[in-house]
C-alpha cells in the first residue's frame, strides 16, 4: 500500500511539471533584460535585450529599452539606430516614433524631430503628448505661431495638463503677449501647485514684463520655498530673504 501511494505520488508530480508553462528563451531574455535595466545595469540590458530581438524583432517594449540604455550610456546614435530598427518592423507604433523625436529634440536636430512629431499626429491627430513636444520645437526653431496653434490645441484636449500650459506660457511669453503667458503659468500652478519652476516662470513675467513686484516676490518666495534655487536668487537680487523653511 505505502509502495503504491508513493508511486502514485511520483507520477502527479511529474505530471505537474510536465504541464506546468515553460517560459520561452526570447521571453526570459526579455524580463531579464527590462530587470537589468530597472537595475541600471545597461551594458548587460544592452546585451540581453540584443539575443531577444533578434528572435522576436517585433517586440516594441524591446526596442525602447535597448535605446533607453544606449542613451543613458551617452550612445546617443546607436539608440537612434535601434529605433529606426524597430521601426522598420513596426513602423505605426507612435511610442517608438515619439522616443525618437524626443531624441532628436535632445540633440538639437529640430526639423526631424518636428517630422517624426508630425508622423505621430498624422496616426494620432489628438496625441497630446506629440502637440506638446512638437509645439516646443517649434518654438525653438523659431516658428511661433504653429508653436501656439500646437500648444492650444493640447490644451484644448488635455485641460488638466498642467505641463501643457507652461508651454503654452512660454510661447505666449515669446510673442511678447504677457498677460496670456501670466494667465497660462497661473492654470499651470493650479493644477500643479507643488513645480517651483511655474512660480518662477510667472514671477518673472510679473516682475519684468507686468511691473507687478508684491506678486513676483510672492511666486519667488514661493518657488524658493519649494526648492528653486533660482526663485532664492531673485530674492537676494532684491535684497530680501528666502522664506524659512526654504
Amino acid at each position: 500500500m505505502t509502495r503504491n501511494w508513493r508511486w502514485w505520488a511520483h507520477l502527479v508530480v511529474g505530471v505537474f511539471f510536465l504541464l506546468k508553462p515553460v517560459p520561452a528563451l526570447g521571453e526570459d531574455l526579455l524580463a531579464q533584460g527590462l530587470a537589468a535595466f530597472q537595475a541600471k545595469n545597461y551594458a548587460k540590458a544592452i546585451d540581453l535585450l540584443g539575443q531577444h530581438l533578434k528572435k522576436y524583432p517585433h517586440t516594441v517594449e524591446g526596442w525602447r529599452t535597448r535605446a533607453a540604455c544606449l542613451e543613458a550610456l551617452g550612445r546617443q546614435a546607436e539608440a537612434l539606430a535601434d529605433l529606426d530598427r524597430g521601426l522598420s518592423y513596426t513602423p505605426r507604433e507612435t511610442p517608438l516614433l515619439f522616443d525618437k523625436g524626443r531624441m532628436l529634440a535632445a540633440l538639437e536636430r529640430r526639423p526631424e524631430a518636428i517630422d517624426t512629431f508630425s508622423a505621430i499626429l498624422k496616426l494620432e491627430p489628438s496625441n497630446t503628448e506629440a502637440l506638446k513636444e512638437r509645439g516646443e520645437t517649434l518654438a525653438q526653431e523659431g516658428r511661433l505661431d504653429e508653436a501656439l496653434n500646437d500648444l492650444s490645441r493640447a490644451v484644448a484636449l488635455a485641460p488638466t495638463d498642467a505641463w501643457a500650459y507652461y508651454k503654452l506660457g512660454m510661447v505666449h511669453l515669446c510673442l511678447a503677449q504677457n498677460k496670456e503667458a501670466a494667465a497660462a503659468f497661473s492654470t499651470a500652478i493650479r493644477l500643479k501647485p507643488e513645480t517651483p519652476l511655474f512660480y518662477f516662470a510667472r514671477g518673472q513675467v510679473y516682475l519684468r514684463h507686468l511691473n507687478q513686484k508684491e506678486k513676483a516676490v510672492a511666486d519667488f518666495q514661493q518657488g524658493c520655498r519649494l526648492g528653486h534655487p533660482l526663485c532664492c536668487q531673485e530674492l537676494e537680487k532684491m535684497d530680501l530673504k528666502p522664506p524659512k523653511g526654504s
